[in-house]
């Protein structure tokens, strides 16, 4: 009995962007499959966000394809958003309210019918359940970025964009958040997140993306690799820029 590949559930084709006169993608191309979690690295300027907010449907590409399971931007255009969770630099929370009075406003937003039992599940998966009623301004930087998460994953989108999730974490947090983005991804979701910590990523991903001057210009499973290989080919692949 032969196994079959998982379907792609992100694709980007050819992507280009610019900002005024100044490029920022020049002709991206990058995939991931479902289950899979790939790590986006690159300098700051290097296009990451940018990247990530043309897949998540917030900007336009001036050419190229993004598709989501095989459905393009093209064709479907806003009705794809509901099949993203996108956690960006802002956590895109209320303070003034609780865990669980925030995702039960995104519930509303996102059209959940019955959705108690939806957000007890979410607040359990991402380990603020005993903090449900807490207002989300006494949480801390881990807490918040947990609750982000649990945000995105309400409406259980299989694409999960995660825009440098590991920023301002202490260590303990940073473990919690990994283990939650590898449950995450084995649960039947892609997950794309950046990164500037390359340890992190050959930690967190099954594989590396290098975005310099517009282009991928490196991508390599992290199964065998470790941090200081990664830094050898993150400088080498730099260089040749």
């Amino acid at each position: 009995m032969t196994g079959t590949n998982p379907p792609t559930l992100i694709s980007v084709q050819n992507l280009y962007k610019r900002y005024g006169r100044k490029p920022v993608l020049r002709g991206v191309d990058l995939c991931v499959a479902e289950g899979q979690v790939v790590a986006l690295l690159g300098a700051n300027g290097a296009g990451k966000t940018t990247l990530l907010r043309l897949i998540s449907g917030l900007a336009k590409p001036e050419r190229g394809e993004i598709s989501l399971a095989g459905v393009t931007f093209r064709r479907a255009g806003h009705e794809l958003r509901r099949y993203i969770g996108l956690v960006s630099h802002a956590p895109l929370l209320y303070d003034n309210l609780s865990a669980e009075e925030n995702l039960h406003f995104f519930a509303r937003m996102y059209d959940l019918q019955a959705p108690t039992a939806r957000i007890e599940s979410v607040l359990r998966a991402v380990d603020l359940w005993p903090r449900r009623r807490d207002p989300v301004r006494t949480y801390s930087r881990g807490m918040v970025q947990r609750l982000a998460i649990g945000r995105a994953i309400l409406h259980n989108p299989p694409v999960l964009l995660l825009d440098e999730p590991d920023t301002g974490l202490d260590q303990t947090s940073a473990d919690m958040l990994h283990h939650l983005i590898r449950q995450l991804g084995a649960a039947n979701r892609a997950i794309l997140l950046s990164t500037h910590n390359l340890d992190r990523a050959v930690e967190w991903a099954d594989s590396v993306s290098l975005l310099v001057g517009g282009k991928i210009v490196l991508q390599e499973p992290t199964a065998h690799l470790s941090g200081a290989q990664l830094r050898r080919l993150y400088a080498d692949a730099s260089d040749q820029i």
